[in-house]
């Protein structure tokens, strides 16, 4: 049986106001970017089609489209995204991001075994109905809390949505107003729906406890550029006087552009060339500020704080040490950090190749990530 998913993600979430829900962060992502990788992730889903606002911009590298006006036609151009070959599909809420592998695949199961499933927990607390002050009890035996995913055959789900009115609160009373029966499979506490602005909160503390610890990540940058032209050198944005400068399609500072690997390095998103092409005339002459700045913003939208950048500068001149302080202030603002966590340093090859030659400066740097 090969299972979709459809991510619905048209709403605007008005009562959190401000941004909607959706593309808020927790726990380092957004939130409709959790929910669409945990069926990404998922062994028994075999691609995902995101339903989105008309107004926002489709996810990189998704499948995406724009949805209706109400959920049912959002959840309806969902279906019409589908590839033929899809047997099931699996409606979730987008803003239900800490959805687990475990719960997905018991949804998957009741699908193949039933034709729909869908999760939720039975109510354990009392029931009352009433204003301002109780009027009855209501009892709660045999009352659920729904959950997504919800899953169904897609000929079910199509079908009940071909004869359904648009008033439906879900997917299941649609396939139920068609005659289908609904299996109930456990839910879980956990897989809340941001509804409110404490469910961040709540959502946040799931994440940590799920956490097995600390995600630390380790990068390192290499770089290597000549002397040539005019002096002076720039090193980790500070000028140095020197008879030659350093040649390089941008500012040439060896200093910058190798910090900048070594945090890409830890993030596993190349190097400078990848996100900034020295085939590109835009970067041409570009201060080396720029690359660092977009390394270390890159790192805090993934969630992780710079614990430290160590730079070692190899050279027989110019001398570094009389301006090593200057350059670590300089690295600490570009980076956006204390400069206690910033290391600059020097050392010569005792004469020996090209940099003992004086031909040209090298530098290696190393940067430690952390996400709690």
């Amino acid at each position: 049986m090969e299972a979709w998913a459809v991510i619905v993600a048209a709403g605007r979430g008005t009562r959190i106001g401000g941004e909607p829900k959706q593309w808020r962060m927790v726990g380092g992502r957004t939130v409709l970017e959790r929910a669409v990788e945990a069926f990404e992730d998922h062994p028994g889903i075999a691609g995902v089609v995101v339903v989105l606002h008309p107004d926002d911009a489709p996810l990189p590298g998704r499948r995406c489209v724009p949805g209706g006006a109400t959920r049912a036609l959002s959840v309806r151009a969902g279906l019409d995204a589908l590839p033929e070959t899809a047997e099931a599909v699996l409606v979730h809420d987008g803003a239900r991001p800490l959805v687990s592998a475990e719960l997905i695949a018991r949804v998957i199961d009741g699908v193949r075994g039933a034709g729909a499933a869908a999760p939720a927990l039975p109510v354990t607390d009392a029931l009352w109905r009433g204003g301002a002050v109780v009027a009855e009890a209501v009892p709660r035996n045999d009352l659920w809390r729904a959950q997504t995913p919800q899953g169904f055959r897609l000929t079910l789900l199509r079908g009940g949505h071909a004869g359904a009115d648009g008033t439906e609160a879900d997917d299941v009373e649609v396939v139920r107003k068609a005659g289908a029966e609904v299996a109930i499979v456990p839910g879980d506490e956990e897989n809340l729906k941001i509804t409110h602005p404490e469910d961040f909160t709540r959502a946040e503390a799931v994440l940590r406890a799920r956490a097995p610890g600390p995600d630390v990540r380790m990068g390192t940058g290499f770089d290597v550029h000549a002397f040539g032209g005019p002096g002076p050198v720039v090193l980790c944005g500070v000028e140095v006087e020197h008879p030659k400068g350093l040649k390089g399609h941008s500012d040439a500072d060896v200093g910058l552009h190798t910090l900048a690997d070594a945090i890409y390095g830890a993030l596993a998103e190349g190097d400078i060339g990848r996100h900034f092409p020295p085939s590109d005339p835009r970067w041409k002459g570009e201060p080396s500020e720029t690359f660092l700045s977009h390394a270390a913003g890159l790192a805090r939208r993934r969630g992780y704080g710079i614990s430290n950048l160590d730079l070692t500068l190899i050279c027989e001149a110019p001398k570094i040490g009389p301006h090593a302080e200057a350059m670590r202030g300089q690295v600490a603002r570009i980076a956006g950090l204390e400069v206690g966590r910033v290391s600059v340093k020097a050392t010569t090859t005792e004469r020996l190749g090209f940099a003992g030659r004086a031909e040209g400066i090298a530098a290696q740097a190393a940067a430690t990530l952390v996400r709690a």
